[in-house]
C-alpha cells in the first residue's frame, strides 16, 4: 500500500491501528508510547546433502542430522551471543525433510523468524545464522543456503497520538479499563511502516480470555466490535476537533 502511494493519494494527518487481544478482561484497552512491537525477519535455510538408503547412513551426508545440528546451534545465538538486557527471539517454525521410513533424503529446509527491537541485535542474529550455517556446512561437507528477509520494522507509537488514544479510551471505558506503558510485544505488525510515514498509535483491545492469536482454537470475541468502533470514532472526533 505504501509502495503504491497510499499517503500521496490519500493524505492523512494521523493514523491509528487497533488489534484484538484474547487475554481479557473484555473491553480493556492497552498501549505504550515508543517501541511497542518488534521488528521481524523471516528466514529460509536450504540444506543440500547426499541421500542414501536408511540402512546405509555411512553413504550419506544426512541433511536431517545437519538440520538438527544447525537448529540447536541457532538457539545459542540468544543464549550465548546476544546481550541479555536486549530482547531477541530466534524461532525455527518449519522443518521439512524426507518422505519415507527407509530413505535418507538429500535435502532439508528450515524456516522461521527473528524478532528484535535493536538494529545491532538484528544484524547480530542475521550474521550468526549465516556464520553457523557456513561452519556446519563445512563440517558436514554439505551445502547450506541462507535467505533472510526484512519483513517488519519496529513499531514506534508517537507520544501525542498515544496520549490521544488513552484519553479517548478513558472517556469511553473508564480509567480502570485503560492501561498505558505496558510491556512491548515481541509480535510484529506491518502498521509499523505506516507509523514511519505518518504519526499515529497502535493499541490493543482485550476480548474474553481464550486461546492465543494464531492458534487453531482461537475464537474472536464479537462483543468487542462495537467497543473498537466506538474508540476509533471517538478518536476521529477528538483529533479532528483538535486540528
Amino acid at each position: 500500500m505504501l509502495a503504491d502511494g497510499l499517503f500521496e493519494r490519500f493524505p492523512c494527518d494521523e493514523v491509528y491501528g487497533l488489534h484484538n487481544w484474547p487475554n481479557g478482561p473484555r473491553g480493556k484497552v492497552t498501549m505504550r508510547a515508543g517501541a511497542a512491537m518488534a521488528a521481524a525477519d523471516f528466514f529460509d535455510i536450504r540444506i543440500k546433502g547426499q541421500g542414501a538408503h536408511g540402512a546405509h547412513p555411512d553413504q550419506s551426508r544426512d541433511p536431517a542430522v545437519i538440520a538438527m545440528t544447525l537448529g540447536q546451534a541457532m538457539q545459542t545465538i540468544v543464549s550465548r551471543n546476544a546481550d541479555p538486557l536486549k530482547a531477541m527471539v530466534v524461532s525455527i517454525t518449519k522443518i521439512h525433510t524426507g518422505s519415507a521410513y527407509n530413505v535418507i533424503p538429500d535435502t532439508a529446509h528450515l524456516a522461521g523468524t527473528i524478532r528484535t527491537f535493536d538494529g545491532a541485535m538484528r544484524e547480530l542474529a542475521r550474521t550468526r545464522i549465516r556464520e553457523l550455517a557456513a561452519g556446519i556446512a563445512a563440517a558436514f561437507d554439505a551445502t547450506i543456503d541462507v535467505d533472510i528477509r526484512d519483513i517488519f520494522s519496529v513499531l514506534h507509537n508517537h507520544d501525542v497520538q498515544t496520549a490521544a488514544a488513552e484519553e479517548a479510551a478513558v472517556e469511553l471505558f473508564g480509567r480502570d479499563n485503560v492501561e498505558t506503558g505496558v510491556a512491548p510485544k515481541m509480535g510484529s505488525e506491518d502498521f509499523a511502516d505506516m507509523l514511519q510515514a505518518v504519526p499515529g498509535a497502535y493499541v490493543w483491545l482485550a476480548g474474553t480470555p481464550g486461546p492465543a492469536l494464531h492458534n487453531p482454537s482461537y475464537r474472536f470475541d464479537d462483543a468487542i466490535l462495537p467497543l473498537g468502533a466506538a474508540l476509533l470514532a471517538r478518536l476521529v472526533e477528538k483529533r479532528s476537533a483538535a486540528g
